[in-house]
C-alpha cells in the first residue's frame, strides 16, 4: 500500500505527516549547528561563573584592597605562615648587612702593590669577615628557595580562584609581597656595592694559595668555605639581581613540579599584579595605608610579580595575549621620582625573560627603552 504524504514547511522545520498520522520532524542541519553554538556558550559560560563569583555582566574584579600592613593568618594559613615568617624573620638583618657592606679596597689594593707578609695578612683580616656576610646572605637565598613554593603551594592550589585567594588568605599574600620587597630592595642595594665582586674575587685567590692563610687562621674561627660553596657562590653574586634570579627559578620549578598549577599561576600572578596597579592608582585605597612606604612596598610588588610572570609563563609577561597591564604599570612607574623608579624600572629592563623576544610588541620595548 503506497502512502502519502503532505509537507509544510515553517521556519527550519520540516514536518512530514503521512495519511496513517504518524509525524516525522527533520531539522535542517545548520539548526543543529546554532544548536551546538548555544550548548557550547553555555558551557563556557558555567565554567566562568564556576571559576568566579562575579556576575556574567561584570568585569574582572581588582578593586580589592590588600592589607599589606596588619593581614593575620586564620588557622587555614598559620602553619605555611610561621615557616615562612621564620625565614623573614631574617631578611631584615641580611638587608642592614647588604646595605651597610663596606668593602676592603682599600686593604686589597695595598696587598696587591706590596704583597709582602703583612699586607696580605692585613688585607685577609679585612676581606674574611665581609665574605662571612656573604655567605649569610647567600644561605638566606637558599632559605628562600626553599618557602617559596610551599608559599605558592598554598596560594594558587585547590579550588579557589585567584580572587577568592588574594581576599581569603591575605596574611600569606602580604608574606609573598614581603618576599618580593626583600628581593628587590637586596638587588637595589647590590647594584650600588660593586665592592661585593672584588671582595670575594681576592678572597678566592686568597683560599686558592693557601700555606699562609690556613695557618693565620685565628683558634676557633669558622673553617674556610669549600670550593663548591665557594664556585655557587661566585656564581650568585655575578648576576645583577641575585636574588631575584633565585626567586624566578624557585617559581619556575614550583610550576615544573605541579604542571596542573600553571595556569592557576600565572592567573594568580597577573590579577595580583593588576590589583596593586589599582590601589596606586586609587587614592581612596593609597589613603587607607597608615606607613607612607607602603605605597613603595606595592610598588616593588607590582614589578616583582611582571618579572615573576615572565619567567613563568611560557609566552612571557610582554606579548600581546598576556594577562599583565605591562604598559599601565609601566607608565605609572614613570611618573614616579627617578629614585624609586629607575632601580624597578632596570629590573624590568635586564632581569626579564622576553622582553627582547620577537614577540614582544614594539611600543613596549620602546617604552622601557634605558
Amino acid at each position: 500500500m503506497t502512502t502519502k504524504s503532505v509537507t509544510e514547511k515553517r521556519s527550519d522545520i520540516f514536518i512530514t505527516v503521512d495519511e496513517n498520522r504518524q509525524c516525522s520532524v527533520c531539522y535542517r542541519v545548520d539548526f543543529f549547528k546554532k544548536l551546538s553554538f548555544i550548548y557550547s556558550a553555555m558551557g563556557k559560560l558555567l565554567s566562568l561563573l564556576s571559576r568566579d563569583d562575579s556576575n556574567c555582566c561584570s568585569s574582572p574584579r581588582y578593586d580589592i584592597f590588600l592589607d599589606f600592613e596588619n593581614a593575620a593568618p586564620t588557622d587555614t594559613e598559620r602553619d605555611v605562615y610561621e615557616e615562612v615568617q621564620r625565614v623573614l624573620l631574617d631578611s631584615e638583618k641580611i638587608l642592614e648587612e647588604i646595605q651597610c657592606y663596606k668593602g676592603a679596597g682599600k686593604e686589597i689594593r695595598e696587598a696587591i702593590a706590596d704583597p709582602s707578609r703583612i699586607s696580605q695578612e692585613r688585607a685577609w683580616r679585612a676581606v674574611r669577615p665581609l665574605v662571612d656576610k656573604l655567605l649569610r646572605c647567600y644561605n638566606h637565598s637558599l632559605q628562600l628557595q626553599r618557602v617559596v613554593p610551599r608559599l605558592l603551594g598554598s596560594l594558587v592550589g585547590g579550588a579557589m580562584s585567584p580572587t577568592q585567594h588574594l581576599e581569603q588568605q591575605q596574611a600569606l599574600v602580604k608574606q609573598f609581597a614581603e618576599i618580593l620587597e626583600f628581593v628587590l630592595k637586596f638587588d637595589e642595594y647590590k647594584m650600588k656595592t660593586p665592592a661585593i665582586q672584588n671582595d670575594f674575587s681576592y678572597y678566592r685567590r686568597s683560599v686558592s694559595r693557601g700555606g699562609l692563610i690556613n695557618a693565620e687562621l685565628p683558634p676557633g674561627e669558622e673553617p674556610h668555605i669549600t670550593a663548591e660553596v665557594a664556585n655557587r657562590m661566585s656564581l650568585f653574586y655575578a648576576q645583577a639581581t641575585p636574588m631575584l634570579k633565585v626567586l624566578s627559578e624557585a617559581t619556575s620549578q614550583f610550576v615544573n613540579d605541579n604542571q596542573q598549577d600553571l595556569e592557576n599561576t600565572t592567573e594568580t600572578l597577573s590579577t595580583m599584579a593588576k590589583v596593586c596597579l589599582r590601589m596606586l592608582e586609587n587614592p581612596k585605597l593609597v589613603a587607607q595605608f597608615s606607613r607612607e612606604e607602603t605605597s613603595l612596598l606595592v610598588l616593588r610588588v607590582m614589578v616583582g610579580l611582571i618579572i615573576l610572570y615572565d619567567w613563568v609563563h611560557p609566552s612571557g609577561a610582554f606579548c600581546r595575549s598576556s594577562s599583565v597591564d605591562v604598559k599601565g604599570c609601566v607608565k605609572f612607574l614613570q611618573q614616579q621620582p627617578p629614585t624609586k623608579a629607575e632601580p624597578l624600572l632596570n629590573a624590568l629592563r635586564y632581569t626579564t625573560k622576553h622582553l627582547n623576544h620577537q614577540s614582544t610588541p614594539k611600543n613596549i620595548r620602546t617604552l622601557l627603552a634605558a
